[in-house]
């Protein structure tokens, strides 16, 4: 009995197996609950999971939309270009590199050797380059430098129109002009293409692949008439050389329509720097800068008194001197605080003065006398009518409302409005005003779009606000006063060859820093052509012409001349006299 109980014991090795066999049962059983729960359980779970890490989305940039002369010449459009980086990890040999690109693309080549040795992923050597010149880089094949595709803005008319057209930051987005204004038509809908990457990165034949494509922007087609516009620019550039002024700014509107020719400054703006001359901002005087019009202000407050039939051109204003005192002995007593002495730019003796001479010669102290016969408000009335102290809602960004605010105790205010000063306006303001009484009373809201896209493809055509400022009577008595001011006034430099010319001067003195009047002046003149039937109306505002130069006929009227002799014959008008 002992000898077969001893015969049934297990050996230790017998043990080692069993153990092992139930091991390798409940591994394999295991395996199995987890396969099971891989590939039935988990298996949708765990498929979206895995397809999630293998796709990848990149965006694809829309074509941004170009912007055109009304003629159909290109302002700013979009073309094909390269942008350059390095992966310094890459990178076997960085001071070559360094050398290599660094000259090609015009680098500093320390700069770009420093890059390369840090322990940045991705450097940027350069954005948006031109196909030919990024070509010579890639086919030096370095180690570690790249390149991908990348579109880039180009203004074919670089500093022309720069003003108008504006710019947009290196990543296509507009920051300031129309390409600003009219930015999210312009920039069109992103696309995206989303597909299966294997672990290098690269697309995975066959599989999964789906790409939404890109809207491209719209158009945009402006009313700006490059010619013109170039005229514009060129009487800016020769009026700063020679009257040796700060500024000079040009608007040209056509009268009917309220289209804006030209809108042109100097200094001039380089769209494809992003900067103006000596590093100065981007900035458009004629719809965000203001100023006192001065004497180009007048046209307003005679029409106020023609339009409530207080005057005609022929009503005799008598003694009217070269002074005025609206405050006593405001024109003694200099170093007080009073105000209320004007004078005329040139000393004269007490005469009587018809309306139309007093408008002629730009007699400061006559047309105060003509605006105290009109009832109180009647001036700052007049001026709202005709725009001032309001945006004219033209499509830019950044206008300014300008100011005719006027504080109830000052009795000298409105007088002194009446002449251009205590209020601030805008040059397009003063534009869109003269066009007024070209346009036999009715003001047209100006624009530099004539229409324009929208993302989804359709097309919003501009509808310019109209009300009427004055009667056509008014109006048309209003153009042959400025008629007179170019035949035989201080506007007499206005003149254009074969045309019969209306316009006003303005001279007004600049406010210095302590709150007086200065001798620096702002110097303009604002004129319309033909007189019998107006097609254009010019502004020119300059900015602080030397002394010699300070008034609108020296500096301004010039200027005036050659861009309307241009629009004139750009739009084909008839001369005067001629019948065709």
């Amino acid at each position: 009995m002992a000898a077969r109980r001893a015969g049934r014991r297990f050996s230790p090795s017998h043990l080692r197996l069993a153990a092992l066999g139930v091991g390798l049962v409940l591994a394999w059983v295991a395996m199995g609950g987890r396969l099971y729960q891989v590939q039935v359980v988990d298996a949708a779970e765990l498929a979206d999971l895995g397809l999630e890490q293998r796709l990848t989305t990149r965006e694809l940039a829309p074509q941004r939309g170009n912007i055109f002369d009304r003629n159909g010449d290109p302002m700013a459009m979009t073309v094909e270009a390269e942008s350059l980086f390095v992966v310094p990890q890459e990178v076997t040999e960085p001071v070559f590199v360094a050398q290599q690109v660094g000259g090609l693309l015009g680098l500093d080549q320390g700069t770009v050797l420093d890059e390369l040795r840090s322990d940045k992923t991705f450097v940027y050597l350069k954005r948006q380059v031109e196909l030919d010149l990024a070509s010579q880089v890639t086919s030096l094949e370095l180690a570690g430098v790249y390149s991908h595709d990348e579109a880039k803005r180009v203004y074919p008319t670089n500093t022309i129109a720069s003003h108008v057209v504006g710019f947009v930051d290196i990543d296509g987005v507009g920051k300031e002009g129309l390409e600003y204004e009219f930015n999210d038509s312009l920039r069109g809908i992103p696309g995206e293409v989303m597909f299966e990457r294997a672990p290098d990165g690269t697309p995975i034949p066959w599989a999964r692949s789906e790409t939404t494509p890109a809207v491209a922007g719209s158009d945009l087609v402006t009313t700006i008439d490059l010619p013109i516009q170039y005229a514009a620019e060129r009487a800016c550039v020769d009026t700063l050389q020679e009257t040796g002024a700060e500024g000079c700014w040009i608007v040209a509107l056509e009268v009917e329509t309220g289209e804006v020719l030209a809108m042109a400054g100097a200094p001039e703006f380089d769209p494809a720097t992003r900067q103006g001359a000596d590093g100065q901002p981007f900035s458009n005087f004629i719809v965000r800068g203001t100023y006192e019009p001065g004497s180009t202000q007048k046209l307003i407050s005679v029409a106020g008194a023609i339009e409530e039939g207080v005057v005609s051109p022929e009503t005799v204003i008598d003694e009217v001197g070269d002074f005025i005192e609206l405050r006593p002995q405001a024109c003694v007593r200099i170093d007080d605080d009073i105000f209320g002495c004007y004078r005329d730019f040139d000393p004269h003796a007490v005469e009587d003065m018809t309306v139309a001479d007093i408008f002629r010669s730009s007699s400061n102290v006559g047309t105060i006398r003509i605006a105290q016969l009109l009832p109180s408000g009647t001036i700052p009335e007049y001026m709202e009518r005709f725009g001032l102290g309001q945006q004219t809602g033209i499509d830019y960004s950044g206008e300014a409302a300008g100011l005719i605010g006027m504080d109830a105790s000052c009795e000298v205010c409105p007088l002194s409005a009446a002449i251009g000063y205590g209020i601030a306006v805008t040059p397009m303001q003063m534009a869109a005003a003269y066009a007024a009484v070209a346009n036999d009373g009715l003001w047209v809201q100006p624009h530099l779009v004539a229409s324009h896209g929208e993302a989804d493809g359709s097309v919003v055509p501009v509808e310019p606000a109209t009300h009427q400022v004055v009667s056509a009577d008014t109006a048309w008595v209003m153009r042959h006063l400025l008629a007179g001011v170019v035949e035989s006034g201080t506007g007499h430099r206005a003149q254009v060859p074969g045309y019969r010319v209306g316009g006003k001067t303005g001279t007004a003195n600049k406010l210095g820093e302590d709150g007086r009047y200065t001798d620096l002046t702002i110097a303009s003149f604002v004129g319309m052509a033909p007189i019998d039937d107006p097609k254009v109306v010019v502004a020119v505002v300059v900015d602080n012409p030397s002394f010699e130069y300070r008034t609108g006929g020296l500096a301004a009227a010039p200027a005036f001349s050659a861009v309307m002799e241009q629009a004139l014959h750009r739009l084909a008008v008839t001369p005067d006299g001629d019948d065709g």
